[in-house]
């Protein structure tokens, strides 16, 4: 029986790795961060324990989508990009490093700019990822 020596590019099969996971997630964060900013704190004591509960929500959901977005942004640095990707994009970690420490802030913070700047850091990984495919893939948000 002749053996074959099979190279992948990346740990799993092609076709596995999209920045899209990342985009849904960051989608999320923002929306949460805008409710979040628009809930009024009421001023009758009764209404006081909706309010508390909604925007506990808002923070929990908020911080998961955070975090499966970090994750997402991790598993494509860390598996999919690549040395050789280096040469024609020097700014890649920078990207990735920057991108992750924004998923970070978005969890602890209830930060405006900071959500939309998550948002764009996934738009450019989203260009830089199907660039590197040879591929354009439009993007867009549900929002």
């Amino acid at each position: 029986m002749k053996k074959e020596i099979v190279y992948a590019h990346c740990d799993g099969p092609c076709g596995i790795y999209d920045p899209a996971s990342a985009r849904i997630a960051a989608e999320a964060v923002l929306s949460m961060t805008k409710k979040m900013l628009e809930l009024k704190v009421p001023e009758d004591s009764e209404a006081m324990a909706h309010y508390t509960n909604t925007m506990s929500r808002y923070a929990s959901i908020k911080e998961e989508e955070a975090q499966k977005c970090k994750d997402e942004v991790l598993i494509l640095w860390t598996d999919f990009f690549k040395p050789e990707h280096l040469s024609s994009h020097p700014d890649l970690h920078t990207l990735f490093w920057n991108t992750a420490k924004l998923c970070s802030s978005c969890k602890v913070e209830i930060s405006i700019d900071h959500a939309n700047e998550l948002l764009d850091h996934v738009h450019k990984i989203h260009d830089l990822f199907w660039s590197v495919k040879n591929r354009k893939i439009d993007w867009y948000t549900a929002g």
